[in-house]
């Protein structure tokens, strides 16, 4: 379908059944957002809220809530696309097989943005103050846009083709903004505009900023979309809606998206920046206040019958997991293609995405030798730490495709089970200190600031796996309540945490009474706070084990060694995942408001059988 608007689409949704409108008028603050979550969670339709409280314009979210709607939205779309981002990587495939890409051409040429002035007359202008001030969590330091679409041009090089469209939070109000003159802009490191606002600093000029909300639900998928380098979001943005990105130049010279429902346009001065946040993040904690850029409002302008678009972030899975999986769909073996030998990577969406990837990768560096250990796949990991937005994970389970060509990284289970059956912790484990991190990542010792391991594992199983904890098991005093969370991990519960200084002294305890006990099939222990809670879920597991760990302060082992500054253990490894002082808080939802919401969801009320 090519989607003219927004409005378009929602239309388009419900007609097919996959909207619900909510007439009555819904409070922005908490309860829009507890709403949405209550929906996604029961895979339920998108959302349009037609009377939001102290605005005139209605919102809609949830569009992306699951892939199969995502699929229907682009569903005469994506198999093209599909090609195009298969040939932007490759383009030796069109001459192989002319026949099969004879419509790519064609696409990318329909996509190439147009330049539309005569779409001026369609905006209106209005206030920030005006539009839906959606707060989602209790200690959000103020409202957001949530599902905006960031765009920056090359100060060297103006015009859309050489400009960046992002998805990159925007602060409306709080803190320290000046009421509807000022708006907080906060982007992460490897993001595109950083390159721009650079480029503008080193000539001591202020950014213009256009951001975009609404418009084809192509547009804001451009914008999270990881793109090879050279591949415009505009033109990507055109070939997936069927439509050209069109726009115009307002006035004051920044750039105004034709299509959208909504465009804010200000400037970014050189060094000017207000404590933005905090704010409820998609690793299920908050991101704290820091100093980001501050961004100065120039114009707010909307359609005639604008339509609001938001989502929710928090602990996975939520609508931008949906997002993710539908990029996975578009881009398929795209990183595997630039990098030589990296069968497939995954970015483990239950860990919050950054902090742990799964990777496979080939290993014939000596298909010689009888006895095989991680040699290649090491090279491989270098690799993909290197790459773009994974250099910011701080774990990597990296395994050979060669000892079980059927392995795959989206099965967490399975594939932490493979590797601890052949991982040799006395050698298979790789640290990167001092280096950078996910800037939602709080686990570390400063913003953007932490360390990486690699565990990799290659070669015939070394030991079986036990789902049950071993009879007499003997623990330190500090820690109790063994549980098993998935065959070979064993979680402990440990006292709060205090200080590295203490945790020292617990682990040498803990060594002390595991080092000569039959250990084998449990090569991994993780120290929590809560052992039920951890244990009850794989997805439990993953998030807390690596959202609440920095591999370099937080892995430890049992007859632990370092030869030749190569740290090692000889007996199982342990991740202290337990709550450090340091930690932003966890998300928690509003008692009262959620009372209020399961109202709605009672017989007779609007949400009967939606939540």
């Amino acid at each position: 379908m090519a989607y003219k608007s927004l409005a378009a689409c929602v239309s388009d949704l419900e007609k097919h059944g996959h909207l619900i409108r909510i007439k009555e008028e819904v409070d922005p603050y908490l309860e829009m957002a507890s709403i949405h979550l209550r929906v996604y969670e029961n895979k339920g339709p998108a959302i349009l809220f037609e009377k939001v409280k102290g605005s005139p314009f209605p919102a809609v979210s949830n569009l992306f809530g699951t892939l199969e709607r995502s699929k229907f939205i682009f569903r005469d779309t994506l198999p093209k696309v599909q090609q195009l981002v298969a040939l932007r990587n490759d383009p030796m495939k069109a001459l192989k097989n002319p026949f099969k890409y004879v419509g790519s051409a064609m696409s990318a040429l329909s996509a190439l943005p147009l330049k539309t002035p005569s779409a001026k007359s369609k905006f209106i202008k209005t206030s920030i103050s005006q539009l839906p001030q959606i707060v989602n969590w209790p200690m959000d330091g103020g409202p957001f846009v949530t599902m905006p679409q960031v765009y920056t041009e090359d100060i060297e090089k103006p015009g859309v083709m050489n400009a960046n469209l992002g998805m990159y939070r925007i602060q409306l109000a709080g803190n320290d903004y000046i009421h509807d003159k000022e708006i907080g802009l906060h982007y992460q490191i490897h993001r595109g505009i950083g390159v721009h606002q650079s480029k503008a600093n080193a000539l001591g000029q202020p950014l213009k900023v256009s951001i975009f909300v609404g418009g084809p639900p192509s547009h804001p998928l451009a914008a999270v979309m990881p793109l090879p380098e050279g591949l415009s979001e505009m033109t990507f943005a055109g070939a997936l809606g069927n439509r050209r990105f069109r726009y115009f130049y307002d006035d004051e010279g920044f750039c105004i998206s034709a299509d959208a429902d909504f465009i804010i346009t200000g400037t970014v001065y050189p060094n000017e920046n207000k404590p933005e946040g905090p704010f409820g993040d998609h690793l299920g904690y908050y991101s704290l206040t820091h100093p980001f850029p501050l961004m100065k409002v120039h114009n707010v302008y909307h359609k005639k019958d604008a339509i609001w678009s938001f989502t929710v972030v928090g602990r996975p899975p939520q609508e931008d997991t949906s997002f993710g999986a539908l990029i996975h769909e578009i881009t398929g073996s795209a990183i595997p293609q630039e990098i030589h030998g990296l069968k497939e990577v995954h970015a483990v969406d239950a860990a919050g995405v950054h902090p742990l990837l799964f990777a496979i990768g080939s290993e014939r560096y000596t298909p010689y030798l009888k006895e095989r250990r991680p040699q290649e796949i090491l090279t491989i990991a270098n690799h993909i730490l290197g790459k773009n937005q994974l250099s910011l994970a701080k774990y990597l389970f990296i395994a050979a495709q060669e000892d079980d060509p059927h392995l795959s990284t989206h099965h967490i289970d399975d594939f932490i089970k493979h590797v601890l059956e052949r991982v040799d912790f006395s050698r298979d484990i790789h640290f990167y200190t001092n280096t950078t991190i996910d800037t939602l990542d709080y686990s570390g010792d400063g913003l953007n600031s932490g360390s990486k391991v690699v565990i990799a594992a290659a070669g015939e199983k070394k030991r079986g796996l036990w789902d049950k904890i071993p009879e007499g098991l003997r623990l330190s005093d500090d820690f109790n309540q063994p549980k098993i969370a998935m065959p070979g991990v064993l979680v402990l519960q440990g006292n709060k945490y205090i200080n590295a200084e203490k945790t020292a002294a617990e682990i040498a305890l803990l060594n002390m009474a595991l080092m000569n006990q039959d250990l084998s099939g449990l090569p991994l222990i993780i120290l929590a706070d809560d052992t039920s809670f951890t244990a009850a879920t794989v997805n439990n597991f993953v998030w807390v084990t690596f959202t609440r760990s920095n591999p370099a302060a937080d892995i430890y082992g049992i007859n632990d060694f370092t030869i030749n500054k190569h740290w090692g253990c000889k007996g199982p490894l342990v991740i202290d995942a337990r709550k450090k002082p340091h930690h932003a808080p966890e998300l928690i939802k509003d008692a009262v408001v959620e009372a209020k919401i399961d109202e709605m969801g009672k017989e007779g009320g609007r949400l009967f059988g939606m939540i």
